[in-house]
């Protein structure tokens, strides 16, 4: 039964690759699939340094500004010299939330909890790009507002 199986994926393999590479557009494009597509140029990060709306509740805030040369490791984190509790009066920006100086046990700490050092695993900077596709995205309370109003005679 086995060497049944394998003869049949070969033979839906061979008769996939059999048609024309120009029908099996991807992400690559037109790119046939043994040549190397020339790369798309880098978007621009977003850099207005005016924040952004969360669509859920704790939903982590965006990164409204360019972090390209940001230095984050276990010995220094380039975040902290602006959003760091002792800086925010200096630098005018937001303090990172106090949730980020709890330990897993949510025991307040002095300064900020390792789990939540590495920004970056939450925090995205933004694109300036144009959807790979359309969006039906809708946002917490559009779904409540929509709830209220099916209940509602």
């Amino acid at each position: 039964m086995r060497p049944t199986l394998t003869l049949a994926a070969a033979l839906v393999f061979l008769a996939a690759g059999a048609a024309p590479a120009q029908q099996l557009y991807g992400l690559r494009g037109p790119t046939p699939l043994l040549d190397e597509p020339q790369p798309r140029p880098l978007p621009r990060e977003v850099n207005n340094d005016q924040r952004q709306a969360r669509n859920w509740p704790e939903q982590p805030p965006v990164i409204p500004h360019t972090i390209q040369g940001y230095q984050i490791t276990l010995n220094a984190n380039k975040c902290l010299t602006c959003h760091g509790r002792q800086f925010t009066a200096q630098s005018q920006a937001p303090m990172i939330s106090i949730t980020h100086f709890m330990d897993r046990d949510l025991q307040t700490l002095a300064a900020v909890s390792p789990r939540r050092y590495f920004c970056t695993q939450c925090h995205v900077a933004q694109l300036e790009v144009e959807p790979a596709i359309e969006s039906r995205f809708v946002d917490i309370d559009t779904v409540v507002e929509r709830l209220r109003s099916q209940k509602s005679p």
